[in-house]
This record gives structure tokens, C-alpha cells and sequence, in this order.
């Protein structure tokens, strides 16, 4: 029952004074079982380092995600900004090929003006190219995870990102709680809040295990603002509570990136308040 739902850091636990390839020892030794490790300003890991995160992190029995360049924008009216796009989710395809990452999380972009029926078109035919890319490249173990994004500017609304894993091979969902209640002006306020969120996943897609982030925020009419620590639930939401019943009364293996401020600090809080519950 305790390994149904794991949680861990999105990045480097903050008192770990090692590189961030090589924290999985020091992430089980404080009771977590998943590491996102983080790409998000560039992909600045090699091969050997990637291959030993990988090594260690199976011998911890940490399951490791990635998360991709924000530099992504896959329905942008500029083609050669589409193909740069590409490019880097390949690139971030093979380096999370080195360390065995189950996941490739990424922003899927900005509607830019555009209808988002018509930025949604455009991302699915930049998501075909980017499979062929990845075939091209011979990679093989990879799933590309698109997010649901809390800026109302995005591509990325529930139903947006479940439009995009439908049908399409070697794509899964990264359910951003924190970024749907954002988004939503602050729609996730007891337990049965997320009943439509997971009715919809139920409905549309086989998910096995559902990779998730989760931290309190601080939202605006526009949508995110900031993220908060798990101990100011008081002054923002969601509660992490609220949404452990869900996935436990509905029978859930789910992944949960901690992605406040205190990263480890509050994901072992979020698997503590787990603890209580099964």
C-alpha cells in the first residue's frame, strides 16, 4: 500500500551538498521514492552523469522523472520556433533515456492570440514530428509528459492535456494540481473538487501511474503567481489532503513532485499526512 503513492523533490534536496545526479541515496534515506530532476532553464547533464543517476537511483529505488527546458513552446505561430521546440524535447528525450526517467514533463506553450482550438491543432502535428524525431535518433525509452499549465496564456487546460495523451503513443499526463486550481481562480477547495479532474482522466485515458506536482500557490485573475510552502495552506491552496483521499478512495498509483519553495522538507510533510490516511 505505501509504494501506491510515492513523493519526492523537484530538484536537488536543499540541504544536499552533492551534485544533483547523485542525491538519490540521500532522497531514500529520508523516506522518498522519487526525484524530478530538473532541466528547466537547459539540459546541462552528460551522459556518464546521467547514467550514474540512473545507476543509483534504481539500486534506491527512486523513480526518477525529468523535467525538460521551459524554451518550449510546440503552437507557436513561428515555425522555426516549433522546430527549435522539437529539438530540445529530443534532446531532452535521450538525456532522460541515460537516467531512466519514466517521465519527460514539459509546457506544452502560449496560445499566443490564437483560438486554443488552433494552438492545440498545431501542438499535436509538432507532437507527431517530435515522435519521428526521436525514432530518427534511435531513442526508445521515453515518455513525454505535458503538463497542465497555470497561466490562463497556456496551452494546458485539463482537457487540453488529456486531448493531447489521447492516441498518441509515448505521451502521459502530468497533473499539476497546484496549476489547475491556479488556473481555475482557486477551484480546489475540499475533496470533492477533484472529482471532475479524475472522472475525466478515468474517462479518456488508462493511465497506470499518474505523475503529479503538487505545492500550494498563489494565484492572480491571470492564473499562477507564486509557489508556497505546505505549512501556509492556511493562506492558499490546495490542500494536499483533499487530494490523497482522492487517489486513495479511487484506487491511484500516482507519483507526487513536491514543487514548494522547501522541495524535500514538504514532500516528506506530504507523505507524512499519506501515512495517516491508509
Amino acid at each position: 500500500m505505501k509504494d501506491k503513492i510515492i513523493f519526492g523533490p523537484a530538484g536537488k534536496p536543499l540541504d544536499y551538498k552533492g551534485s544533483a545526479y547523485t542525491s538519490s541515496k540521500y532522497i531514500a534515506e529520508h523516506g522518498l521514492n522519487a526525484f524530478e530532476y530538473q532541466s528547466s532553464h537547459g539540459i546541462r547533464i552528460g551522459e556518464k552523469s546521467a547514467k550514474t543517476l540512473k545507476k543509483q537511483s534504481e539500486k534506491e529505488n527512486v523513480l526518477i522523472s525529468m523535467h525538460a527546458p521551459y524554451y518550449v513552446n510546440m503552437c507557436s505561430k513561428e515555425p522555426e520556433k516549433i522546430d527549435s521546440s522539437i529539438e530540445r524535447l529530443v534532446d531532452s528525450a535521450r538525456v532522460g533515456e541515460w537516467m531512466g526517467a519514466y517521465r519527460i514533463v514539459f509546457h506544452p506553450g502560449f496560445y499566443q492570440n490564437q483560438k486554443p482550438e488552433k494552438a492545440l491543432e498545431i501542438a499535436k502535428i509538432a507532437y507527431q514530428k517530435l515522435i519521428e524525431r526521436c525514432e530518427e535518433e534511435s531513442i526508445k525509452n521515453y515518455t513525454f509528459a505535458p503538463e497542465t499549465t497555470g497561466k490562463r496564456s497556456q496551452l494546458g487546460n485539463i482537457n487540453e492535456i488529456i486531448s493531447m495523451c489521447q492516441n498518441m503513443e509515448h505521451f502521459e499526463p502530468t497533473i499539476d494540481f497546484a496549476h489547475i486550481h491556479a488556473r481555475g481562480r482557486g477551484i480546489l477547495n475540499n475533496k470533492e473538487d477533484y472529482n471532475c479532474i479524475f472522472s475525466k482522466l478515468e474517462d479518456n485515458l488508462d493511465i497506470n501511474r499518474l505523475h503529479c506536482h503538487f505545492t500550494t500557490i498563489e494565484y492572480t485573475h491571470n492564473g499562477e503567481r507564486r509557489h508556497h510552502n505546505l505549512n501556509e495552506i492556511d493562506n492558499y491552496g490546495p490542500n494536499i489532503k483533499d487530494l490523497l483521499i482522492n487517489l486513495l478512495e479511487n484506487d491511484w498509483k500516482a507519483t507526487i513532485i513536491c514543487e514548494t519553495p522547501l522541495r524535500d522538507k514538504d514532500a516528506m510533510k506530504m507523505k507524512e499526512v499519506y501515512e495517516t490516511l491508509i
